[in-house]
């Protein structure tokens, strides 16, 4: 009798806007499901931040062909990074706030057909990138979107209502930034390094962008009066953000920015304060195998 390939599911009891009962419930139907398709399924809750990278690491050792993250943007980045350049395939099951990379991907939102999509799904090769240290697989970015980021972290509550108003009082206090990007000074209202096309909640910064090309778009989104913001909203939202005469898109494989002082940055949608303010960008063409 042939031994069952073993499947790991990686859930984040916090992620998202679902019940801690949804998710068990979501569980046992993610375990049922793998064991009517033949697999031998496991699923371990994460404790702490960057649990979901430990799991990862120990499941690409253990020999894992499948792998789901079952959670935010957050535990999918932690999950991934630890699934770049192995033979591991990333199943993605979005119940987070923005879902910016199944979205792009076109991964189903409802959480049982991701499961059955991750799980009967084919590997497909795809781009990740890095900013100083830290990985992402959807965007990275500075300035504005970064200040989004930090102050929506800080919300007891999450979910686009919430990150929308966050935004909203946060365009009135930020203030566009300097920087001296790739040698050229450059004073931005945010920048952006996208290896998908979406921040999440299908808010396209970059709607031209390849997730499997090798190649980052480098967005630069720069002043514009505040009787300009509502329609670079909707153009936000509506793919159209690129032909703004406010947007610049350059499609680069590495990127040099330095700024006054400590950068605060985000990396697939999660605060990050680094401790140097000096950034260096650059892509990882097919590093990851994901579940389509």
């Amino acid at each position: 009798m042939a031994t069952r390939s073993a499947v790991l599911a990686i859930v984040n009891p916090l992620s998202g806007t679902t019940s801690i009962q949804q998710k068990k419930l979501l569980q046992d139907a993610f375990v049922r499901r793998a064991d009517a398709l033949g697999f031998a399924p496991e699923v371990i809750q994460t404790t702490h931040p960057g649990h979901a990278t430990e799991l990862a690491t120990d499941a690409v050792a253990r020999g894992f062909n499948r792998v789901l993250a079952i959670g935010g943007d957050g535990t999918i980045n932690e999950t991934a990074q630890a699934l770049r350049r192995s033979a591991t395939s990333l199943g993605i099951v979005p119940i987070g706030s923005g879902n910016g990379l199944a979205r792009h991907l076109g991964i189903p939102l409802n959480p049982m057909q991701a499961i059955e999509r991750a799980l009967s799904g084919r590997p497909v090769v795809i781009d990740s990138a890095e900013i100083n240290e830290h990985p992402f697989f959807c965007t990275a970015g500075m300035g504005f979107e970064a200040y989004v980021a930090h102050e929506f972290a800080k919300q007891p509550v999450r979910g686009l209502p919430t990150y929308v108003r966050t935004a909203f009082r946060a365009f009135w206090t930020y203030k566009p930034q300097r920087f001296l990007l790739d040698g050229q000074k450059k004073e931005l209202f945010s920048l952006t390094f996208a290896n998908a096309g979406q921040f999440g909640n299908n808010a396209w910064m970059a709607p031209t962008a390849n997730i499997a090309d090798g190649r980052l778009e480098q967005c630069e989104l720069r002043p514009f009066p505040a009787q300009a913001a509502g329609m670079l909203a909707w153009r936000l939202f509506n793919k159209t953000l690129n032909q703004s005469a406010y947007w610049r898109g350059h499609s680069i494989t590495k990127a040099s920015v330095q700024a006054n002082g400590p950068l605060l940055i985000h990396v697939d949608g999660e605060p990050v304060t680094l401790s140097t303010d000096q950034v260096e960008v650059r892509i990882l063409p097919g590093s990851l195998l994901v579940l389509l």
